[in-house]
């Protein structure tokens, strides 16, 4: 996310770092989430959030497209491709791991609607939900099956959870191939879950818990 002070450009690849495995951020920004600091995009006169964005010529644009547009169907907000504007989404590829970010990433074939929606999710202030502040009412993380260095990444954040529920179908929990990255071995399992059958991560579209989140932060009155 490019923004008018410069503080958040995302443009210079070598000033940023890959935190939570696919959210970009400068290397001196702290990773709070918009939704406690009051970061939002503002809100229009008529109720509607409108946010430019601008891909890069390297992908194919129809599944990002599609995936953008979609939010239009649940929710107030309203991308748009950038003209002049000097806050805006950018849809770019990074180095590290390859995935889509808040300024936000896309590598050769990573290309699906429902992780373009998990990134845009980011960009509008959301984080995975593995680091809730809450999460360790439904899910335990083994630590010593985390890649030493990569803990960070399992960090919970103070964030604010808007009342809704812990949502392990939501489209930002991490996908399984993602998961294993920062990860050693594969069993014992990565999550300890309140029952062995619970699935998570197999998200390919926004949760109605992903919906509401995003209604309850910029478009209720």
């Amino acid at each position: 996310v490019r923004r008018e002070s410069g503080d958040d450009d995302i443009e210079d690849e070598g000033i940023l770092t890959v935190i939570q495995g696919d959210i970009a951020v400068p290397i001196n920004r702290n990773a709070d989430p918009c939704v406690q600091t009051g970061c939002k995009w503002p809100k229009s006169s008529d109720g509607k959030v409108y946010i430019p964005y601008v891909i890069s010529n390297s992908y194919s644009k129809n599944v990002i497209t599609t995936a953008i547009n979609s939010f239009s169907a649940s929710t107030c907000i309203r991308f748009f491709p950038r003209t002049t504007q000097t806050d805006y989404v950018n849809i770019q590829s990074l180095d590290g791991f390859g995935k889509c970010t808040d300024g936000v990433s896309e590598s050769e074939g990573c290309i699906y609607f429902g992780t373009v929606q998990h990134e845009l999710i980011h960009a509008l202030g959301f984080n995975h939900e593995q680091c809730r502040s809450d999460r360790d009412q439904h899910i335990k993380i083994l630590l010593q099956n985390v890649i030493p260095g990569e803990e960070y990444n399992f960090n919970k954040i103070n964030t604010l959870n808007l009342g809704t529920p812990y949502d392990y179908n939501s489209v930002i929990v991490w996908y399984f191939d993602q998961l294993c990255l920062l990860y050693t071995i594969t069993t014992p399992p990565w999550w300890l879950f309140p029952t062995a059958n619970t699935v998570f991560g197999t998200a390919t579209q926004m949760s109605q818990n992903d919906i509401d989140r995003i209604n309850l932060l910029y478009c209720s009155k």
